[in-house]
């Protein structure tokens, strides 16, 4: 039997959705497995080595915990205990971290605002934390590889110990000062919410959400998505999953201690849209028309005839106004839509067949030569990677 501490957050989702993944992998593995809660509060109080005796008069086989980077959390390894970081600020080179690619977590939501026809964006975040420092990252580059001409603007404060503090007066200013319409990518959930809330209260009606600003965050936290006024669409990241191979790393490394030990990686899924960002936007009203078009109906066959029907344009109007704009044919936009919509649905655990229908393709035999065209394998090798966090 495995007794683990955990040293976190539980008032956040993601905290007890790591830890619905430990249980699931202990009544997998039928062991009867131990899970106690420390608060933060014996840390902050009495520094790390209150923790590591707490851990050793509890007979602690692992502790999982959001470390300061100042914290000797090589105590643990010299007491016998396995020591898991769930990442703070920095990730820890001397124990493993459960991390992600964050980098990846920003492209994916600069290609989602992008596909929205959006051509400014923004970024809300924590400077010095490195989930939020990527994120930042791999949503500016995104963007500027996509267009030159597409706007970018960030505001990150200095990392602090309250990441739920923030300073509205500078938020408003910076919201106030940005073009709009603009897409805006928020470092989590929480800082989402930061954003929604200056809009609705501090701003006094002038930020209408998405019309002028659309918003963004990172965890899918059921609780703060629906609590914020509109709810927040966010990116959803396989956190349940990454519980589960944390309990399989302190499995093996219980049975071989002498195993070098490696990160854990919550990998992002899908975007879950709600109405913070349900908009297409774009300076041609007719583009944007055909964009909300094709995504609410992208599980049906879509013709370009049926979206003349839309709008006020001939076919070969159409057609170069879209193409000039989006950077792509309509088929191919068509295409890359529902190649996203089959992923979102696989990410869910739909069957390849079943996600092939849902999504408007004729049979799965199709479905495999686009989708290995998009993402450069099969659906097949998709849910594998996925399945070993590998992607």
């Amino acid at each position: 039997m495995a007794r683990i501490i955990f040293l976190t957050d539980f008032s956040e989702a993601y905290a007890r959705r790591l830890l619905l993944g430990i249980a699931r992998y202990a009544q997998d593995m039928k062991q009867a497995w131990s899970l106690s809660r420390l608060p933060l509060s014996i840390r902050d109080k009495f520094g790390i080595e209150s923790v590591v005796q707490w851990a050793r008069k509890m007979h602690a086989d692992a502790v999982i915990g959001q470390f300061y980077n100042t914290d000797r959390v090589e105590l643990f390894a010299r007491n016998g205990i396995i020591a898991i970081a769930q990442d703070f600020k920095k990730r820890f080179d001397c124990i493993p971290n459960i991390t992600g690619p964050h980098v990846l977590a920003g492209k994916m939501c600069a290609e989602y605002f992008i596909r929205k026809g959006f051509r400014h964006f923004a970024f809300y975040g924590t400077r010095d934390i490195v989930w939020s420092d990527e994120r930042c990252q791999g949503f500016r580059e995104t963007i500027a590889a996509a267009n030159p001409n597409f706007t970018f603007s960030a505001l990150r404060s200095k990392a602090q110990n309250d990441l739920w503090y923030y300073d509205s007066l500078q938020l408003t200013t910076w919201l106030e000062s940005l073009p709009k319409p603009v897409a805006i990518m928020a470092c989590d959930d929480n800082q989402a919410y930061h954003i929604t809330e200056a809009c609705h209260i501090i701003g006094g009606g002038r930020f209408r959400i998405p019309d002028d600003i659309a918003v963004l965050g990172v965890d899918n936290d059921e609780t703060i998505c629906r609590l914020s006024e509109p709810n927040l669409s966010s990116l959803n990241q396989s956190v349940e999953q990454g519980g589960y191979d944390v309990a399989r790393l302190i499995d093996q490394l219980l049975r071989n201690p002498g195993q070098q030990p490696e990160d854990v990686m919550v990998m992002p899924t899908h975007i879950i849209t709600r109405q913070s960002t349900d908009i297409y936007a774009h300076s041609d009203p007719h583009i944007a028309e055909v964009l909300k078009y094709i995504h609410e109906n992208i599980g049906r066959k879509i013709t370009v005839r049926e979206l003349l029907t839309r709008v006020p344009l001939s076919r070969r109007l159409l057609e170069t106004r879209f193409k000039k704009s989006m950077e792509t044919s309509i088929y191919e936009y068509i295409i890359r839509v529902r190649i996203d919509r089959v992923t979102q649905l696989l990410s869910e655990g739909m069957s390849i067949s079943d996600a092939a229908v849902e999504a408007g393709f004729s049979d799965s035999k199709n479905l495999s030569r686009l989708f290995r065209k998009v993402k450069g394998m099969t659906p097949s090798q998709y849910c594998r990677q996925m399945a070993d966090g590998h992607f």
